[in-house]
């Protein structure tokens, strides 16, 4: 039954789940990685993407800097999907930052970032985990949505992109 349950929770993932409202960073300062997790990782904590009772931000930016320590999660054009399993938390969910200022991310394509997605999953979520990178990797892959939203005015704006059902119109 739990394999039931798992399947369903991959069938139904969708972006609006993973990006709870308030969990948006419009023009998030940070001069390094590791402020950048720092930053994220409070703003995960604020807008309860994780319990802070639970997790503190010293453990998310432990497992993400440890994360990033097999290899960049700079994916290229301008985009990072830092990302780690956390104990305590029941699903997968992200935090977003556009950043102030493009930020030197050793990417593999060498070009600063602007544009971060922090993901988180729970300890034991393998799968979860994969899917939900691999549907955040899918969507920032696109040039116009990328382009769009280093251009949107507000954070609800980036909330409401990031949070649109492209399932619909996908043939």
């Amino acid at each position: 039954m739990r394999v039931i349950l798992r399947n369903r929770k991959l069938r139904d993932m969708n972006a609006g789940k993973l990006f709870a409202q308030g969990c948006i960073a419009q023009n998030l300062h940070a001069v390094s990685k590791k402020q950048l997790f720092q930053e994220m990782a409070e703003l995960a904590i604020k807008c309860g993407t994780v319990d802070g009772d639970k997790t503190i931000v010293r453990d998310i930016v432990a497992a993400v800097t440890e994360r990033e320590r097999l290899g960049s999660t700079g994916v290229g054009y301008g985009v990072a999907i830092p990302h780690a399993r956390l104990e305590g938390l029941d699903e997968v969910r992200a935090v977003f930052a556009r950043l102030e200022t493009p930020l030197d991310y050793e990417a593999i394509d060498e070009r600063p970032v602007d544009l971060v997605v922090l993901l988180l999953a729970p300890s034991g979520a393998s799968s979860l985990h994969l899917k939900a990178l691999a549907q955040v990797s899918r969507l920032l892959r696109r040039e116009d949505i990328r382009e769009r939203l280093r251009t949107a005015p507000t954070a609800e704006a980036l909330h409401l992109l990031l949070s649109e059902d492209r399932t619909a119109s996908a043939a």
